[in-house]
């Protein structure tokens, strides 16, 4: 008896891949035309409505397809194309293209040769990421990239999406992909400003703590045939690039997004990060069952801190209490202590700064107005420094390494703590971890961060004598108290 044919994947068009938003159902088929179909066997990104990009198969062969399925998009598609054969004119590796044509019934396809067990540099970075600045490694693979960066401004092409998940590495070579952001500036090389702003995209992808360990990475790039910016018009592009990705990131932990799951109802607000919102529903359900069965780690009348185990990981729920009538009433109008202790987590995590990841934040609300709130993030087991530390010795090399980039970076940000006390610096894996942000500020002036830092330092000196080594370590290697 003959084993019935299993069924075909559905055949989608640009319509019902607008309709499907962020799960479009893969595997499916789509109609090239005549009687010719491409099978898009996995998902590799969707931007909702607007491009698919998966693998797929197109008569036996592996191909990477591009959908660009807005009913506006052939400006993108023939970007596309653009820009792939402009990095193959140039010498850019970049996958190339097997096939680009108008879909039946709307919308555009561009088809690429697919590279079988490539990996993007992102993937190797990530793991890398948490060493300390300026490590071999993470060198290693950072470095071919901005070799590339400067092959493509030498050949007068500048990109306007730089980021380590655009350098794709197929065996010994490395690739740059997405044609759509590739522009022909007119100019070979490419234009000081120009080169500038793409150097400050790449650059703006490393976490801050690396502003003084890019030397490597700006070797690679002359090395490539990039011409270095002056350092004004670089340091320029930098503040812009960090200054728009930091805005885009900080508003994206508020709404719904691929990053955050974001709920509001008139008496509720929820934000959490998407991929962590399934293991996390059983306590965000009720934060305060799950505190009262943890290890209470602080009871106060503004704050109320507890130890939980979740499906065997341990993490750290913070409520903010509203102590009177008169404290909820001050509280009303205003964001939160937990709204504010979660954007500035992320904010620490995005600039390199290490901080328990926040995972959560819930809050009470009354339509505009705003009741208690619950911080969850993850649980950090390192020591604080007042315990870690002797005071009659400096700090051991990797300790000493940790501080001085941690303060520089939080320094150069016009980032202060306001309760800097040595407990709330935690030694945990070879990490500084900076907990208790409910006080953190970025200051918009020198002067008030001048001021706000002053008190920051004395603050942390004040945790040992003025005699003893550490505190003279300290005063000596800390950012001046202008």
């Amino acid at each position: 008896m003959n084993r019935a044919a299993e069924p075909l994947p559905p055949l989608l068009d640009a319509a019902a891949l607008r309709a499907a938003g962020r799960t479009p159902p893969a595997p499916f088929r789509v109609a090239l035309g005549g009687a010719r179909e491409v099978n898009v066997l996995r998902l590799l990104r969707v931007l909702p409505a607007k491009r698919v990009v998966g693998e797929g198969e197109l008569d036996g062969r592996r191909v990477l397809v591009k959908l660009f399925v807005d009913p506006h998009s052939a400006r993108h598609w023939q970007r596309e194309r653009r820009g792939i054969d402009a990095m193959l004119a140039a010498g850019i590796p970049t996958p190339p293209a097997i096939d680009a044509r108008v879909l039946p019934g709307g919308g555009h396809v561009l088809l690429t040769a697919f590279l079988e067990g490539a990996a993007t540099v992102l993937d190797a970075w990530r793991p890398l990421a948490a060493r300390p600045p300026g490590d071999p490694g993470a060198l290693e693979v950072l470095a071919p990239a901005y070799r590339l960066l400067g092959q493509l401004h030498a050949a007068g092409l500048s990109h306007d999406d730089l980021h380590l998940g655009n350098f794709l590495r197929h065996g010994e070579t490395l690739h740059l992909i997405d044609g759509d952001a590739v522009r022909a500036d007119g100019a070979c090389p490419l234009a000081e400003r120009r080169a500038a702003r793409d150097l400050a995209m790449l650059i703006a992808q490393l976490p801050r703590t690396w502003d003084d360990h890019l030397a490597p990475l700006l070797d690679a790039y002359r090395a490539g045939g990039g011409r270095l910016p002056v350092q004004a018009v670089l340091d320029e592009a930098l503040a812009a690039e960090r200054a728009w990705r930091l805005r885009d990131y900080l508003s994206k932990t508020g709404r719904d997004c691929s990053l955050f799951r974001v709920e509001r109802r008139f008496n509720h607000y929820l934000a959490v990060v998407r991929s962590e919102a399934e293991a996390l529903a059983p306590l965000l359900a009720d934060p305060d069952r799950s505190m009262a069965q943890g290890v209470l780690l602080k009871r106060g009348n503004t704050c109320t801190v507890a130890r939980i185990e979740l499906a065997g990981r341990l993490l750290v729920v913070k409520r903010y209490n509203l102590k009177n009538a008169r404290h909820a009433l001050s509280r009303l109008w205003r964001p939160s202590r937990g709204w504010h202790s979660w954007r500035e987590g992320h904010r620490l995590r995005l600039f390199g700064v290490a901080t328990p990841a926040p995972l959560a934040l819930i809050e009470e609300r009354w339509g505009p107005l705003r009741g208690r709130a619950w911080l969850v993030t993850e649980y950090c087991p390192g020591d604080n420094l007042l315990s870690h530390l002797a005071a009659d010795v400096a700090p051991p090399p990797a300790e000493a390494e940790a501080l001085r980039t941690l303060f520089a970076t939080l320094h150069r940000a016009r980032i202060s703590h306001g309760d800097l006390k040595a407990t709330n610096l935690l030694w945990d894996a070879g990490a500084l971890e900076l907990i208790d942000l409910d006080a953190m500020r970025t200051h918009r002036s020198a002067a008030a961060h001048a001021r706000a830092w002053r008190r920051d330092r004395i603050r942390l000196l004040r945790n040992w004598p003025q005699d003893c080594a550490l505190h003279r370590w300290l005063e000596a290697n800390l950012p001046p108290a202008a």
